[in-house]
């Protein structure tokens, strides 16, 4: 089967977080592309959610952020769910 070249654009750092991901899951970006493009043509359609994950705004990345924060420099309280085993 003949192959054709497909260019891609997207935000540097995006590409080398893609990279990292598909180098831990044993692929290349290449390989990432190919197994959607063959699942979104057989199924004739997005093959995951597109939806927007409220874990992921800005609101709660910047509250987790904080509580790093917090943590790193000693000053993180213990979770009144989590069992202490000390």
């Amino acid at each position: 089967m003949a192959q054709t070249m497909v260019t891609i654009r997207m935000d540097e750092s995006l590409k080398h977080d893609m990279e990292s991901t598909c180098q831990e899951l044993g692929m290349n970006m290449t390989t990432a592309f190919l197994i959607f493009a063959k699942k979104m043509t057989r199924e004739k359609r997005i093959p995951f959610d597109v939806s927007v994950d409220p874990f992921y705004s800005e609101e709660n990345l910047a509250h987790l952020r904080r509580g790093i924060a917090a943590l790193n420099a000693g000053k993180g309280q213990e979770h009144e769910l989590l069992d202490s085993e000390e």
